[in-house]
């Protein structure tokens, strides 16, 4: 039996290639007529011409041997049987053969294997397939076959093989196929099927192979299909199913794959799951709902070979793996492992033994502490090693240049200081060096230059000085650079203006960078993103830039460039933004400008130029183009429009024209909700079919704009697993000439918090009827949100305090991790306030929202972490009990803090809300007694008594860790 050959791109699976099991039939076959004594079946003769007339194309020409001058026994791919020299094989695999199957295909009754494969045959397939009674192999996969599985394909029971994978089938799995009970092989992966699988399929008991992946199956995986002890392989990999794995599926040591990768499938992983699969090779369960930690058991794999768990919300330590010694790729990247501790990567010292070791991803979780001197030990055959997002300091250890066959390096978001080492200079075959937003210190190591066949290097947002070397010029294969938000000085060399591989984005801007810019600059000729903005660069615009006829965005803001436009920026018609303000440019406005059909966004503010403004083109649209404080133009047609710098990336920002298109006009059809500052909506951007949600402000309402403000500011300098993500922001004017302002948000699938508390089918549809929290959603909930308040107040200088926290702010996504939403109100704290945050500042005004801001807000008091504490509080309550703050039960001094304090006396299991209760389970009862007790230590009427948010994490991911258990 051969295996799937399984690659990983980034961190997700992907089926690439799939397996045939080569035929070895029982019976002798001949393929010449003329050896064997006479005798003619004319039925098959003329079943066999009539598939040859449905044939329409045949770029090999080999069904020409299917012609009357021949035995058809002796036809191409036709095999007969020696006794009654009948059909028995029609093997037609790999010919590129276009056409349709006839349903004369069912007259070969004698017919024990078809082969169709890696073709393009197209249609249904024939229900007379049901007639070929002594039919073992039946393989139609890679083909364009469309319609439904045949359910009378149940009458063959002799069939072993049954392959329909990469069609176009759509329709449901017939639950008579479950009675082929010889059936070994079954695969339909790479279709558009739909529905349950079905239970009756647990009665192929003799099933080694079982591939559905890439559909769009759903529901639970049955709890038949544990009866399936010969199951070797079990993929169901992209679809929709849902639940928990069925606890003795894989109780059976012959499993050697299994990936269930891309579902919505929960629950945790049994402690003792891999105790019984000694010759596991690949184990996958990317992108699910999966929760708890990783069994101890793994040790016991010892044959496995790729393990990936990325994407769930697996917690704790990652095991001792060190007799996974075959182990090549080890995933675990996007959950929550690790605690932020010391100890969260000690588990590295253990895969040293892991010789073959390839891919390595530990990337977007909770690991902290020093980068380990043992990575530096792992496997020379290391390529991909991702560390990004975490919580990691330390240094780089020198020995990294052990790691000799790395290509990919990926360390950034992290705390990581000290010097970048020269030694990653010897890391020769590196690709991808990210080490951006660190807090490196020094100088950029002249030895990067070594890197030669490096594709993408980011160094920015740390705090790296001195001079961008020379040697970066070496660097010939080079298409992305960035070395933004640092204390570079010095000039720009011309070695690095030099590379013309540069074409993804050169990124210099934020830095002391002085000089004029190098006339090499025009041999970036592929170069799709060029920022020099925010230094101290001199001189004229070079026209050397008309080279760079690939260029879609030239920022040169905030410099001392002077001179005019030059003419030959004329050539540049691939430009969609161009930001030259804050200069000393002079001269006229280029004409040419207004013909640059693909250009969004032009500022010229704040510079010298002189005369007419062009009236056609862009710059008919006011909201696109920025001209402010140019004292000597002469304004015509054009009035205000200047696009705030909101946004740190101006590539990413989007016309009302824009928006109006994919919300089919802000229709009533697409509203996802008011706010208190206006309304969502729900849009698809054309360009790339990206799904979003976008607020349009209401800048009527006292507040709007500083609204406005307020959240951008605080989205473009945040970044966080839950928190909202921000695509974009429009700034401009409507179809009216009125001012518009919108926030372009990452589209959550369920939702917000609020609709799964307080239910109502009328308000919201992306609810099912029947759809509630559990308890352990709940608490993942909490978690996520915790964790969000955490990064704000602790990990964001200055301190973000977001003064509006309640249920409708916390959004759900696909998999029900929780995204903290809506800065509108949010404040930025220094620490010299949030040290005096009870003293009263009266001009603030009621921050947040009744019930859930802190009471101290209501006498004036500053917006403090606390506050938010407070607000955090009431949300476990609520989340709890089921009851809003505004519940009218709490009157007369009686509240939602007081109510649930009041309960802890009687251990507080009654207040919750009864769907929780259902089952009278000890463990249930202690776990929401913990949120309880959270809920009211956050809630405290002084702002001094309330708890710290991390220890408010620490407690909830002890809650949890204690549930799962």
């Amino acid at each position: 039996m051969a295996f799937p050959t399984l690659y990983f791109f980034s961190t997700k699976p992907i089926l690439s290639m799939y397996f045939f099991t080569f035929l070895v039939l029982p019976s002798p076959f001949i393929s010449s007529a003329s050896k064997l004594p006479g005798g003619n079946n004319e039925t098959d003769k003329v079943s066999l011409l009539e598939f040859k007339k449905m044939i329409i194309g045949d770029p090999f020409g080999v069904m020409a041997s299917w012609n009357e001058t021949i035995h058809f026994c002796e036809w191409h791919g036709v095999l007969c049987g020696r006794r009654h020299m009948r059909v028995v094989v029609v093997n037609l695999t790999s010919l590129k053969l276009v056409g349709l199957v006839p349903s004369h295909i069912g007259n070969l009754s004698f017919l024990k294997a078809l082969d169709l494969q890696n073709n393009s045959f197209s249609g249904d397939i024939p229900q007379t397939i049901g007639h070929l009674h002594r039919l073992q192999f039946l393989l139609l996969n890679n083909n364009s076959f469309n319609g439904f599985i045949p359910s009378n394909i149940s009458v063959c029971k002799n069939l072993q093989v049954l392959d329909f994978s990469r069609n176009n089938l759509a329709g449901n799995i017939p639950s008579e196929i479950g009675t082929l009970t010889n059936l070994r092989f079954l695969s339909f992966y790479h279709n558009n099927i739909s529905g349950k699988i079905p239970h009756s399929l647990g009665n192929l008991t003799l099933l080694n192979t079982f591939a559905l992946s890439f559909n769009t199956l759903f529901g639970e995986i049955p709890d038949s299909l544990c009866r399936l002890s010969e199951l070797q392989t079990f993929i169901v990999f992209g679809n929709n199913l849902s639940g928990t794995i069925p606890p003795s599926l894989f109780n059976h040591s012959s499993m050697f794959v299994i990936d269930m990768g891309g579902n919505h499938i929960g629950g945790t992983l049994h402690p003792n799951l891999f105790l019984s699969l000694p010759h596991l090779l690949y184990f996958s369960i990317y992108g699910n709902n999966f929760m708890g930690s990783i069994p101890v058991t793994l040790s016991n794999a010892t044959q496995m070979q790729i393990f990936g768990v990325t994407e769930n919300k697996l917690t704790g330590k990652v095991p001792n793996l060190g007799k996974l010694q075959k182990l090549q790729k080890f995933l675990v990247g996007g959950n929550h492992l690790g605690e932020g501790n010391v100890f969260g990567l000690n588990f590295l010292s253990s895969l040293t033994n892991a010789t073959s070791l390839e891919v390595l991803e530990l990337a977007g979780n909770n690991f902290g502490g020093f980068l380990p001197t043992s990575i530096t030990n792992l496997s020379t055959n290391l390529i991909h090693l991702s560390l990004h997002t975490n919580q990691i300091s330390g240094n780089i250890p020198r020995e990294i240049s052990n790691l000799i066959s790395l290509q990919t390096l990926l360390l950034h978001d992290n705390k990581i200081s000290g010097e970048i080492p020269p030694e990653i200079g010897y890391l020769g075959n590196l690709r991808i060096l990210f080490l951006f937003e660190n807090k490196f210190f020094g100088k950029i190591p002249s030895a990067l230059g070594n890197l030669t066949l490096l594709l993408k290097l980011r160094l920015g947002r740390n705090y790296l000085h001195d001079t961008i070397p020379a040697s970066m010029g070496k660097c010939q294969n080079l298409e992305l650079l960035d070395l933004s938000y640092n204390n570079l000085s010095g000039y720009i060399p011309k070695e690095v203006l030099s590379l013309s591989s540069l074409s993804i984005a050169l990124d210099l801007s934020y830095n002391q960078l002085v000089g004029s810019i190098p006339k090499e600059v025009g041999y970036l000729k592929n170069l799709g993103y060029l920022d020099l903005s925010y230094n101290s660069l001199s001189g004229p615009i070079p026209p050397e830039f008309g080279s760079c006829v690939s260029l879609e965005m030239l920022n040169l803001t905030n410099n001392n460039l002077e001179g005019p436009i030059p003419s030959t920026l004329a050539n540049l018609r691939a430009m969609q933004f161009l930001q030259l303000s804050h200069n000393h440019l002079t001269g006229q406005i280029p004409a040419f400008l207004k013909d640059f059909k693909l250009l969004q966004k032009l500022n010229l503010s704040y510079n010298d130029f002189e005369g007419a403004v062009p009236t056609t083109g862009i710059f008919n649209n006011t909201s696109s183009v920025s001209i402010a404080a140019n004292k000597k133009l002469w304004l015509r047609r054009l009035r205000k429009g200047p696009f705030p710098n909101l946004i740190e990336n101006p590539i990413l920002r989007v016309s009302y024209h824009s928006l109006f298109k994919c919300t089919n006009g802000f229709s009533t059809e697409n509203l996802l909700g008011v706010g208190g500052y206006g309304t969502v909506y729900k849009g698809c951007f054309d360009h790339d079919g990206t799904v979003f949600a976008v607020k349009v402000l209401d800048l009527l309402l006292r507040g709007a704009s500083r609204s406005f403000v307020a959240e951008c500011e605080v989205l473009k300098n945040t970044r966080h697993r839950n928190l909202v993500k921000v695509l974009t922001a429009c700034s401009g004017f409507d179809l009216q000439g009125n001012d518009f302002k919108a926030i372009v948000y990452e589209y959550m699938d369920n939702g917000n918090l609020e609709n799964w508390l307080h239910f109502n089918p009328q308000e919201n549809s992306q609810i099912e009827d029947n759809r509630r929290l559990s308890l352990v959603e709940m608490l993942n909930i909490l978690t996520d949100v915790a964790c969000a308040l955490d990064y704000l107040h602790n990990d964001c200088e200055p301190a973000i305090i977001h003064c509006d926290l309640k249920p409708s702010n916390v959004l759900l996504d696909k998999s029900m991790t929780a995204h903290v939403s809506d800065f509108g109100l949010a404040r930025f704290v220094q620490k010299r306030i949030e040290s005096s945050s009870s003293d009263n500042y009266s001009s603030i005004g009621v921050q947040g929202t009744i019930g859930y801001a802190p009471p101290e807000y209501g006498m004036g008091s500053r917006p403090s972490k606390a506050g938010d504490i407070y607000s955090f509080g009431i949300l476990i309550l609520e989340m709890l009990t089921g009851k809003r703050p505004t519940h009218e039960l709490f009157q007369d001094g009686l509240n939602l803090h007081s109510y649930a304090k009041a309960a802890l006396a009687d251990r507080g299991v009654e207040i919750a809300d009864p769907k929780l209760l259902q089952e009278r389970d000890e463990q249930i009862q202690m776990c929401l007694v913990c949120m309880i007790k959270v809920g009211v230590a956050c809630s405290v009427e002084f702002p001094a008594d309330r708890m710290k948010i991390r220890d408010v994490v620490g407690e909830l991911n002890k809650a949890r860790k204690s549930f799962l258990k």
